[in-house]
């Protein structure tokens, strides 16, 4: 990698230049267009704050010294923090005397198979995705229904009975927006206790009680402006991980914390859901790769739960981690209250 800083705004190639501490100094406009930002948006950014799924770049700004060579990144993924669009790139980074310079070289998702590969490739993941999205409502509306079979409390029969309306209006939802795509939701003040009430009985009606789930809430957290549904699905499908990984107790516990760091990115406070269970844990040999899609350590499972989950989070500029023994696992999902929403916390 050659290019001269100061000619890097005439490539078509997206180019950044750090400072010595990884901090982008100059983006040229080629990548600011690959990655849909402004230029200046990306200016005082971490460069590692742009690396999704993996560590890889972050390792090798580490390692890499003045008198070593560039060293070359295969299919590093991409996006600015707070935004849903991931690209892919095969990529150098070099150090130079100011600090580092990253040439990217995007590729398609698929760029590895042929365009008949590929289209089957792209086809199978959009089935699979779909698939495992509509199996979560579908296994909520089975256990209700069998419930409201052994039922004779009316009572508990209108609960389950609104269930099931609700997530048949979910499905028809998604179906919808398979069929004629549209823009994305608009955010409204929700209540995620609601939501969690909410997964809480999908849980139990899927599960029925082989296992306990619990609740240990902060009443006093205030609502958070986000997408109902889409959160639905990502919380669902941390629950339904933890619930798989045979587990018999899920405690579903909410915090306030205060002066988080998402993606480099500072919020004053933030909403925080632990999802602790005793199951088997995470397995060592995917403990760096649990949010990939397709990546699953069970023969029955789709790998997209977490990934799903992952996403949903940074639509609304949050995140999701873990950590795992065997035993005790702990997926927390963390979202940002909006600025006007601190006064409340």
């Amino acid at each position: 990698m050659t290019v001269p800083i100061a000619h890097t705004d005439d490539l078509q190639t997206p180019v950044v230049c750090c400072d010595a501490d990884g901090i982008i100094q100059h983006a040229n406009p080629a990548f600011a267009r690959w990655l849909q930002v402004g230029q200046r948006r990306l200016l005082n950014q971490p460069l590692t704050a742009l690396e999704m799924q993996t560590r890889r770049l972050t390792d090798a700004l580490a390692d890499l010294q003045p008198e070593t060579p560039p060293m070359k990144l295969h299919r590093v993924a991409f996006a600015m923090p707070g935004l849903p669009l991931t690209r892919f790139a095969d990529v150098w980074v070099a150090r130079t005397p100011s600090g580092f310079l990253l040439e990217a070289h995007p590729v398609d998702e698929f760029s590895t198979a042929t365009s008949g590969e590929a289209l089957s490739a792209a086809i199978a993941a959009a089935m699979k995705g779909l698939a495992h999205e509509l199996r979560n409502p579908l296994a909520g509306i089975r256990g209700a229904t069998q419930l409201l079979s052994r039922h004779r409390d009316e009572t508990r029969n209108e609960e389950l009975t609104r269930l099931i309306q609700s997530e048949v209006d979910r499905l028809t939802q998604m179906l919808d927006r398979l069929i004629s795509p549209q823009a994305e939701t608009p955010h409204t003040l929700l209540n995620l206790h609601a939501i969690l009430d909410r997964v809480q009985r999908l849980a139990e009606n899927d599960a029925g009680w082989s296992v306990k789930i619990n609740r240990d809430y902060d009443p006093s957290l205030p609502d958070i402006e986000g997408d109902a549904d889409r959160l639905t699905q990502a919380v669902w499908n941390l629950v339904r991980n933890a619930i798989e990984a045979g587990s018999s107790q899920v405690i579903l516990r909410t915090r306030a914390e205060h002066g988080v760091r998402i993606a480099d990115v500072p919020h004053a406070l933030c909403f925080r859901l632990d999802i602790v269970d005793d199951g088997n844990g995470v397995p060592e040999s995917l403990a760096e790769q649990v949010f990939l899609p397709l990546v699953t350590g069970r023969a029955e499972g789709s790998g997209l739960g977490l990934a799903l989950a992952q996403q949903v989070a940074r639509e609304h500029g949050g995140t999701v981690s873990y950590k795992s023994r065997p035993g005790h696992t702990v997926f927390t999902l963390t979202l940002p209250y909006a600025e006007s929403d601190d006064r409340d916390g």
